[in-house]
């Protein structure tokens, strides 16, 4: 009798450890299935989202002279498109690297491999053609980039650079601008005065030590002129540890509050070039919901601002 009570209590409690464990697979279930949906909601919430920021480029391709930095690795049209599906990005805004300098072929290929899903900011000397400025908007450019970064700052009220800004207003571009905050004081009056869209890239690069302090950022929050946009991209080239992230942190509301929201936009700078052991594209992108907290926030900044800038048509 005793051995049946023991069998008997021995069956109650593996009845009780099956239904503990079926409970437990079950509470797993749910949770990875409310995983999926947040996922997917998220994704949803950026449907349509512009990444205004990214590179391609491949080794053996024509270097510029004044080259700073080149990668010895390839980062191709094909592995930018998976980033973009991988993090529920629909387009994006190839940027020329500067180590290619004025050759924008590559890009320009790209650009018409991508069958309208891209647009591009060439680089081009500042006596291009009339001519050759519009093939390359046909091509899907709707800018210039001046990586002004450790050069001389350019004389942009002295010709041949008031010529180009001319053009460039005509066909609706956009100057893109890489250079540490405090310089940007130097270049927006004639930038301005040219009427042309001006995009700062990486926040400005302010400085990490004084933060929103820097005065250069503070210049930007004075624009009244609704020409300036601000890409949230890179915080990482402001300062190394952490630093740069803080400072894009205090910088956002700040320049939200200023500029405006309508005026910002964000950017992978993919496939992060001199950081590319720390950073990736999932981490970039996470670290922006963690920068605008806000879903509405986010989907202006993703979505809806990039449209008419980068000429996606909707």
């Amino acid at each position: 009798m005793s051995v049946g009570r023991d069998n008997a209590s021995m069956l109650r409690h593996l009845s009780a450890l099956s239904r503990r464990e079926s409970n437990m697979g079950l509470f797993a279930m749910t949770a990875t299935l409310a995983a999926e949906i947040n996922s997917k909601c998220q994704a949803a919430s950026v449907a349509g989202g512009i990444d205004t920021h990214a590179h391609i480029f491949e080794r053996g391709l024509s270097l510029s002279d004044e080259r700073r930095y080149v990668p010895a690795y390839d980062a191709t049209l094909s592995d930018y498109l998976r980033m973009l599906d991988a993090n529920g990005i629909s387009r994006g805004v190839l940027v020329q690297p500067s180590f290619l300098g004025e050759d924008n072929s590559y890009l320009v290929n790209g650009l018409r491999s991508a069958n309208g899903r891209l647009r591009g900011i060439a680089v081009v000397s500042p006596s291009i053609s009339r001519e050759d400025l519009k093939a390359l908007d046909a091509a899907g450019i709707v800018g210039i980039r001046l990586n002004l970064v450790g050069r001389q700052l350019p004389s942009l009220d002295t010709e041949p650079w008031p010529g180009l800004l001319r053009m460039i207003a005509d066909l609706g571009w956009q100057v893109e601008i890489q250079r540490s905050a405090h310089d940007l004081q130097f270049l927006l009056p004639a930038l301005s005065a040219a009427g042309v869209s001006v995009v700062i890239d990486h926040f400005g690069l302010p400085d990490s030590t004084i933060s929103v302090e820097d005065s250069g950022l503070r210049n930007i929050t004075a624009d009244k002129d609704r020409r300036l946009w601000v890409k949230l991209s890179a915080p990482y080239r402001s300062g190394k540890e952490g630093a740069g992230e803080k400072v894009a942190q205090a910088a956002y509301p700040l320049l939200r509050d200023t500029i405006g929201l309508d005026r910002l936009i964000w950017g992978s700078d993919w496939p992060h070039t001199q950081f590319e052991t720390s950073e990736n594209y999932e981490k970039v992108r996470a670290f922006f919901d963690i920068l605008v907290p806000s879903e509405s926030e986010r989907r202006e900044i993703l979505v809806v601002n990039p449209v008419s800038l980068f000429r996606f048509g909707g």
